[in-house]
């Protein structure tokens, strides 16, 4: 494993900060237990218009030494409040161009609806609580760096 990539994981489940291209169908493969009837995959990915502004492309920080283990808490957070058996979340460092993935969140559990709303609650969570940035840069040569706790990403950016 590169320098620039962080991994850690239990038996079931697995959290990783990568520069490399993500694999949504390879990250999904990697939840899906037999005992279970869903598997719920969020593919955030960087969007061409923010706010009305074009995107040129996104960069993404992350303090890495915080955001694995910030990740394996938000793991046993959901665990607590939903029916669910594996959890796989793995985001992009880096510069991205526009339709690029920068993050995967991948939910197992035996019924969808619990899988559907980990996913949920684990993409705001990771939003709003795990130390990763985003720099936008924008057509009109402007620039904007979204830290955690904005409205932005309380709603969903």
């Amino acid at each position: 494993m590169a320098k620039t990539e962080f991994e850690t994981r239990s038996q079931t489940d697995f959290f990783e900060l990568t520069t490399k291209k993500l694999d949504v169908g390879a990250i999904m493969r990697r939840v899906v237990p037999a005992e279970c009837g869903a598997t719920v995959v969020l593919d955030g990915y960087v969007r061409q218009w923010t706010s009305g502004k074009e995107t040129l492309y996104l960069v993404y920080e992350a303090y890495e030494a915080m955001a694995l283990p910030e990740m394996k808490k938000l793991s046993a957070a959901a665990r607590e409040q939903f029916e669910i058996t594996h959890i796989g979340i793995v985001h992009r460092l880096g510069r991205l161009e526009i339709g690029e993935t920068s993050v995967v969140i991948a939910v197992a559990a035996p019924h969808r609806k619990a899988a559907f709303s980990a996913c949920e609650w684990l993409i705001m969570e990771l939003k709003r609580t795990v130390p990763i940035w985003k720099k936008e840069f924008y057509a009109d040569g402007s620039a904007w760096m979204k830290g955690e706790n904005t409205p932005a990403a309380e709603h969903g950016s």
